[in-house]
């Protein structure tokens, strides 16, 4: 991906120059009308070392998750993460599903326990309250 593509599809648009994080000082090129704007080198630097990173990934038969959860990447994260097999988000993102897996783990085990028992009507057992 040349410069001119990104730029054209609108990768130097930052966020809010009052919002910024002073660990990006490095990849911010500059501001315009209280926005900053990126530093594109970077970003095509950034972009070659996760595509080398996402190549080792996919040849050593490991999975990637796709998020994109803006309307604007939904339909194509859905599209090329369906095109390779792999996994997505492309909805609302829950906090806490990679920092605090276990917890989350423990709810799916106890929804499938639920859904069994309604397999076997054995939720009957329990009363509606």
């Amino acid at each position: 991906m040349s410069i001119q593509e990104l730029v054209d599809a609108g990768f130097h648009f930052g966020h809010r120059t009052s919002k910024w994080n002073p660990k990006m000082k490095p990849f911010i090129f500059g501001k315009r009308n209280l926005i900053h704007i990126i530093d594109l080198r970077e970003t095509t630097k950034g972009l070659v070392t996760a595509c080398k990173f996402l190549t080792s990934l996919v040849h050593t038969k490991k999975g990637v998750l796709f998020v994109g959860t803006k309307w604007q990447a939904q339909d194509i994260v859905v599209r090329e993460a369906k095109r390779c097999g792999m996994h997505y988000v492309s909805e609302r993102w829950l906090g806490g599903t990679l920092t605090n897996f276990d917890t989350i783990r423990k709810r799916l085990e106890r929804l499938e326990e639920l859904e069994n028992l309604e397999k076997t009507g054995g939720i009957n057992q329990f009363s509606k309250k």
